[in-house]
């Protein structure tokens, strides 16, 4: 049996902030579209003002942005004009994107471009200014509300760091407010508990910090934030009792680890933000947001002027590479992914996005190679461990992913999370271990009922085998109708029908998966066997051949290349439903 979902992400805790802080009130900003065209022009057009805007165009629909800002200074510094707002506007997004924050607050577009840009070029100058020590200009911009929609979240967290910077003391610990903006609300008191710390006012500090770390699983966010305040305050013992309930809701994760390894030996604390970093640091979660609402390009935008604040947020660079993915810029990511260097709490997630996506290349070696590494440098690592073991499961080595997740689920001790069991679940029955494979995936059901693809995954398994088909059965039914417009899970609930002998309904159930997953080679392949059983047996040869097609596992390439040779044997009278 193939597998026949993703499986379920292990996510670091630090990319975690939009999704459990479920901030509805976050405003989408308006598409930021990089200007393409359709001309083509020759090597011969390159050294042309209008060659040089054309490649400066193509380069920024490519992704290569820098680029494009050399084709744009190249153009406008021609003798021949060719409407120089336009090639500004241009240049201006361009340096946006390659995060030349000094050239985009120059380029900044004025009254005569639309609003969307002029409030976009404000921020811009408002992140030079406070990057460059010119915080009362900064607040003196953002006073003036030229940072507005969509962009007024970011502008009243950056509020009290420009404050903080121009010596405004009263500004910097004034909490950020705007009604019903939820990221406003919490990150503004983050950033208000750092600069009490920052004002010598513990006290307030330290009530704001316990505030954060109280608000459920998002406080997981912020557990760090307070503990590093305690080690500050010379109060080690505390801050590793909130690193351990921190580790509690999410074992292995390694920022808490490093955190908590280093306040037991009793290293040195990490130092309070500058302005810049805390500058940084409230600009992040939108982009978190962001890529989550799926507007990548303003993700990118926000995720840059946060690096350039602070070039040392490696939390920010892996996010970089996650918007470059997604704007398929898969050398960027990859750049991004790779700068994460060996030692850091994000070296294992990095590595684990840089070696996917050398998989989706189609470059297997390499992927499980950069997986290898990572495993076998921090092997205890949960991270590396469970990306090794996926990616040895993408690539068919069941059994050996399933030796990785042994060790992963003995760290974990106890109850191992249903994720790990379900993983090793898959490996095993995979690997021919279906007695333990029918152990762990029981085990990860115990934890999770009404999980619909553990759901699908054992009823499917069960019924493969002619096993419990009345339990596995309603156990589909229920996947099935969790996830109507899965084609695998239909499948699954057709193939139930077959193996009961009721070949009607399979046909009926088999035909609904064909046409919401019609390049799958096994639902092509059952869809085949229903068919023969109902005397179709032309459409079954179709179906057979189909699934040749599909690029077909072995085992499923052989058993339709035999069927179409001969067909199916006869089935018992006895084996038949009644329908």
């Amino acid at each position: 049996m193939k597998l026949r979902h993703a499986l379920p992400v292990l996510a670091p805790l630090a990319f975690a902030a939009a999704a459990a802080l479920a901030a509805p009130a976050v405003a989408k900003p308006a598409r930021v579209e990089a200007p393409s065209s359709d001309v083509a022009f020759g090597e011969s057009g390159r050294g042309s003002p209008y060659g040089l805007f054309l490649a400066g165009q193509a380069a920024m629909k490519d992704g290569r942005n820098a680029l494009a800002l050399q084709y744009f200074d190249r153009a406008t510094a021609s003798d021949i004009d060719l409407d120089g707002k336009t090639i500004n506007r241009r240049a201006f997004i361009a340096a946006v994107f390659a995060g030349d924050v000094p050239r985009a607050a120059r380029l900044a577009p004025g009254e005569d471009a639309g609003l969307t840009l002029q409030r976009l070029g404000a921020l811009e100058k408002v992140v030079d200014a406070i990057a460059n020590g010119r915080a009362r200009e900064a607040q003196d911009i953002l006073a003036s509300g030229a940072v507005s929609i969509p962009h007024r979240p970011v502008a009243a967290l950056l509020a009290p760091w420009a404050a903080a910077a121009a010596g405004d003391k009263e500004g910097a610990v004034a909490r950020p407010d705007l009604r019903g903006d939820r990221l406003v609300e919490v990150f503004g008191q983050l950033g208000q508990a750092q600069l009490f710390e920052r004002a010598k006012r513990y006290d307030e500090a330290e009530t704001d910090y316990m505030a954060l770390t109280s608000l459920g699983d998002a406080g997981l966010l912020f557990m760090l934030d307070h503990g590093a305040f305690l080690e500050r305050r010379g109060r080690r013992a505390e801050a590793i009792v909130l690193y351990d309930k921190g580790l509690q809701q999410a074992p292995g994760d390694a920022g808490l680890l490093a955190a908590r390894d280093r306040a037991a030996r009793r290293g040195k604390a990490p130092p309070l933000p500058t302005a810049r970093q805390g500058a940084a640091r409230a600009i992040l979660p939108f982009a978190t947001a962001l890529v989550g609402e799926r507007q990548s390009e303003m993700a990118l935008a926000y995720v840059r002027m946060s690096l350039y604040l602070d070039p040392t947020r490696e939390d920010a660079r892996v996010l970089l590479g996650d918007v470059l993915n997604a704007l398929d810029d898969s050398d960027g990511a990859r750049e991004a992914y790779a700068a994460i260097p060996s030692g850091s709490p994000y070296y294992a997630a990095a590595r684990a996005k840089l070696a996917w996506s050398y998989q989706s290349a189609k470059d297997a070696d390499r992927g499980l190679g950069m997986a290898r590494q990572a495993y076998e440098a921090y092997p205890a690592d949960r991270d590396a461990a469970v990306t090794y073991a996926d990616l040895l499961r993408a690539n068919e080595q069941f059994a050996e992913s399933a030796v990785v997740l042994d060790g992963v689920i003995t760290r974990a001790g106890g109850t191992p999370d249903w994720r790990l069991l379900y993983m090793r679940g898959i490996a095993l029955e995979r690997s021919g271990q279906w007695p333990a494979a029918e152990k762990d995936l029981v085990a990860a059901l115990a934890q999770q009922p009404n999980e619909p693809d553990l759901l699908n995954y054992l009823g499917y398994a069960w019924i493969d085998r002619g096993e419990r088909l009345a339990e596995a059965m309603d156990m589909v039914k229920r996947a099935v109708a969790a996830n109507p417009r899965s084609g695998a899970m239909v499948d699954s609930l057709g193939w139930a029908y077959f193996r009961i002998g009721d070949f009607r309904r399979a046909v009926e159930k088999l035909e609904e998966a064909v046409l919401l997953s019609p390049a799958d080679p096994e639902i092509n392949n059952h869809l085949g066997d229903a068919y023969w059983r109902v005397g179709r047996q032309i459409e079954a040869r179709f179906q057979w051949s189909r699934a040749l097609t599909l690029d077909p596992p072995p085992q499923i390439k052989a058993d339709a290349e035999a069927k179409l040779k001969s067909g199916l044997p006869p089935v018992a009278a006895s084996a038949v439903a009644s329908n």
